[in-house]
């Protein structure tokens, strides 16, 4: 039994020398299979870092000489605009000038026509005066007519006896008294009735243009609006719209007929609406174009009447035209 127990202890112990030996030869064959990992190199190679640092340097170096030149151009471009900025600035100081001299020059020549028309007004009165209320001009044109206004108004009767027998007498007449007239501040156009010709500038002034005038003319071609052919209406309107105490205003009424019953109740309603300034005068000047429509009948001799008392009151002139020619 002893004996027995001594052989398995042997043979165990054999075992254990074997599977140790055979663990020293794996370990063997592991180390010669697999190199070493180097974890950090411990020698820099400090040249290629220097030439490394030297080549971003001239990279640097040739892009600030590049923006230097850039620059340079552009300060260049900056110098040359301004100097063409200070050309035009001289250029358009020169037509400023230029054009001051010739806007002095212009309003020295329109002041020297207005006092041409105001002179030639003076001595129309003063030949009316002379001649008398009855005496007539050898033209039919407007004449002895203030043209002194800065705003102008035309009242003009579209009644049917208008528009079929004056009308085309009507639109020279319209540009003539335009034509005396070289520039003013505001128009305006209505009918007897106190209807705008142009309704978009109703109760305020039309600005004076050449476009404006050619304008009138082209519309007064169709302008045939209802008409009760007295022209009060129209006169009342137009002054209490643009009756103005800083305003020179003139009312060219043209018509050939009026239906109402009292000319003195109109002149009378006219005189407080067209009231006197502080030097004597009225602020509207009423003038009036007779057309000879309806000659020997009672309601031309009314227009005739009134357009003679309405004119004389309010500083105006009558013209009775005796022909269509």
């Amino acid at each position: 039994m002893i004996r027995r127990e001594l052989e398995e202890i042997g043979l165990s112990f054999l075992d254990v020398i074997c599977c140790g030996f055979g663990a020293i030869i794996l370990l063997l064959m592991i180390v010669k299979v697999v190199e070493p990992i180097v974890l950090e190199d411990p020698d820099i190679n400090l040249e290629g870092v220097v030439t490394q640092k030297r080549e971003s340097l001239n990279e640097i170096q040739g892009q600030t000489r590049e923006l230097t030149r850039q620059l340079t151009d552009e300060e260049r471009q900056l110098a040359r605009e301004l100097s063409e900025l200070a050309r035009v600035e001289s250029e358009l100081s020169d037509i400023l000038s230029r054009f001051e001299a010739t806007r002095d020059e212009s309003e020295r020549q329109i002041e020297a026509q207005s006092q041409f028309a105001r002179t030639k007004q003076e001595l129309s009165e003063e030949m009316e005066r002379l001649l008398g209320l009855d005496f007539t001009r050898t033209t039919n044109t407007i004449g002895g007519i203030t043209v002194d206004s800065e705003y102008i108004i035309f009242v003009i009767d579209t009644s049917g006896s208008m528009f079929s027998y004056a009308w085309p007498l009507v639109q020279r007449k319209v540009s003539e008294t335009l034509r005396i007239y070289p520039r003013v501040k505001g128009i305006q156009v209505m009918n007897d009735m106190g209807d705008y010709m142009f309704s978009q500038y109703a109760g305020q002034w039309i600005p004076d243009s050449d476009a404006i005038r050619r304008g009138i003319v082209e519309r007064m071609r169709n302008w045939n609006v209802f008409s009760n052919s007295s022209p009060v209406e129209g006169i009342e309107r137009a002054i209490n719209a643009f009756y103005a105490e800083d305003k020179k205003i003139s009312i060219y009424v043209f018509g050939d007929d009026f239906q109402g019953t009292s000319v003195e109740r109109v002149v009378d309603r006219v005189d407080r609406m067209n009231r006197v300034d502080e030097t004597g005068a009225r602020r509207v000047r009423i003038h009036a174009v007779g057309f000879p429509v309806v000659i020997g009948t009672a309601g031309g001799t009314r227009f005739a009447s009134l357009m003679r008392e309405l004119t004389y009151r309010n500083n105006g002139t009558f013209v009775a035209l005796p022909s269509f020619e």
